[in-house]
């Protein structure tokens, strides 16, 4: 394809003056050579265009305002024009391939932050709640966004990642541990989406285990604290004396065996009083799976007098439609002076009296926690829930907690017979 520049090439270059182009104001084209032209509009607008012929085809291309563009900047435009003809490229089409390029890269050019926040939302409703995309965009943004969150995610590298961890790898290992996979799996998601290219810079397993310790030896797992079973009829009694939501709760929770969660987002639509049986749906369920709670008497005294707000929360918090946060509870017990427990730890006290204090099986007190069955072969045959052994197993410790300070007898379960079972 050849490329005629016509007479524009042969004339000589740089005719206009500075002067010339400022005087210049009848509406036309004021040529400075080699195809550059002084445009004057009819409202006295005045631009730079370039005009050339390729293919036998004229053709005209804008290259800016004269207030913006001086005469320099045009001549030295138009040089790259003619350049540009001499490789014999149509100096519009580079222009446009050009910026369509800048697009593109523009639109891969996202920062960690918003890798991040589109990862959150494209997971999202797979996760079990709201709270648990919350606590990913929290942890990102805490200790990732300080130091690259405004990066472009292609320059997040291993530096930045240690630079992240290191100052909590130690000291909250946990929290470190969880903040290591987020960031490998937003880093992932970029790179399947096309914004980033290479390794993954948070990998474990041949890349940051040579760099960090091992979780594992820098943080001996702590437990929740837990208030000793035998003090537990003793601190209920403290505890219907205090007033407000939370207590209530508090209290729900310690009747039922209940997760935190489960029982602070509980609505009035999941309890069945007549038969005394609290449904958990499978979304709020931590093995994904809807748990049938049975209720004792006391949990149905304390579900008849609660006040449920309109939008059904069995325990509202402050923030209008919104449940109590599980902060209520751990606030609730520091103002009973009690801050070194946690309402977890009222789990690991029912788990303990069931199995010290009783002679129920340890299958009926881990169904009534809700723990998954660890082994295959018995959770492939086991179709039932335990619920009624599970009933009689809640009445008695609702009734224990009812007793202050007293050391329980050993409870026993009697067959259809009659005859007690050990």
């Amino acid at each position: 394809m050849g490329v005629d520049m016509g007479r524009q090439v042969g004339r000589t270059l740089h005719k206009l003056t500075a002067k010339a182009v400022a005087a210049a104001s009848r509406p036309g084209y004021y040529g400075d050579g080699g195809g550059l032209w002084l445009q004057v509009a009819n409202g006295g607008t005045k631009s730079w265009v370039f005009r050339f012929a390729r293919a036998g085809r004229a053709r005209e291309m804008g290259l800016g305002p004269l207030h913006t563009l001086g005469l320099a900047d045009a001549r030295g435009r138009a040089q790259q024009c003619r350049q540009q003809l001499l490789d014999g490229l149509d100096p519009i089409e580079a222009r446009r391939a050009q910026r369509l390029t800048a697009v593109a890269d523009a639109a891969r050019r996202i920062t960690f932050a918003e890798a991040a926040e589109r990862y959150v939302e494209a997971h999202r409703a797979g996760w079990r709640n709201r709270k648990h995309g919350d606590q990913w965009t929290n942890t990102l943004t805490t200790y990732a966004g300080p130091v690259f969150g405004a990066l472009p995610v292609q320059a997040v590298d291993t530096a930045l990642v240690l630079q992240t961890l290191e100052p909590i790898w130690a000291s909250k290992t946990e929290t470190a541990k969880r903040l290591r996979g987020r960031i490998e799996l937003v880093l992932d998601w970029a790179t399947a989406r096309g914004y980033r290219q290479g390794d993954n810079p948070a990998r474990w397993r041949g890349h940051l285990d040579k760099l960090l310790p091992a979780p594992s030896k820098v943080h001996k797992r702590e437990h929740h604290a837990a208030l000793p079973y035998a003090r537990i009829g003793e601190f209920m009694a403290k505890l219907r004396a205090q007033e407000g939501t939370a207590a209530r709760a508090v209290e729900f929770i310690i009747l039922t065996a209940a997760r935190t969660s489960e029982a602070f987002n509980a609505t009035a639509g999941e309890i069945d009083l007549d038969a005394k049986v609290w449904t958990v749906p499978a979304a709020r369920m931590k093995a994904g799976k809807a748990h049938r709670v049975p209720l004792s008497r006391q949990a149905v005294k304390l579900l008849q007098g609660l006040a449920v707000d309109e939008h059904g929360h069995l325990f509202p918090g402050a923030r209008e439609g919104h449940p109590l946060s599980n902060m209520a509870g751990l606030k609730l017990l520091e103002r009973m002076g009690l801050g070194d427990l946690t309402v977890h730890g009222f789990r690991s006290a029912f788990r303990d009296w069931a199995a010290e204090q009783t002679n129920y099986a340890r299958e009926v007190a881990e169904a009534a926690l809700a723990h998954a069955i660890g082994d295959k072969v018995e959770a492939a045959y086991r179709r039932g829930d335990l619920f009624a052994k599970r009933a009689a197993l809640m009445q008695a410790w609702a009734d224990y907690c009812d007793r202050a300070q007293q050391p329980g007898k050993v409870l026993t379960m009697k067959n259809r017979a009659g005859s007690a079972t050990r």
